[in-house]
């Protein structure tokens, strides 16, 4: 079972969650370091936020895109603070 931690970024879709995951790859030649990114379709019956992070498990598809459901929210949005206008 595949489990991996990603950050919610879209939730407009009624039940599914849309989840970047990044990770850092080393050019094999030149030892460079950058980052990747891929969008994960999530079935989400807990009720996510923009911005929580989470992690998620392969499962049974729910969809044609959807074949992945949300086990926990590691951790919550933090909410920036604007500063006061004067």
């Amino acid at each position: 079972m595949k489990i991996i931690k990603g950050k919610v970024i879209k939730t407009s879709m009624l039940k599914t969650a849309t989840v970047v995951v990044e990770r850092v790859v080393v050019h094999p030649i030149y030892g460079k370091r950058f980052k990747r990114a891929k969008k994960y379709h999530i079935h989400d019956e807990i009720g996510v936020n923009i911005g929580d992070t989470v992690r998620f498990v392969a499962s049974k598809p729910y969809s044609k895109l959807k074949k992945w459901k949300i086990l926990e929210i590691v951790g919550k949005r933090k909410e920036r603070r604007t500063p006061k206008k004067s």
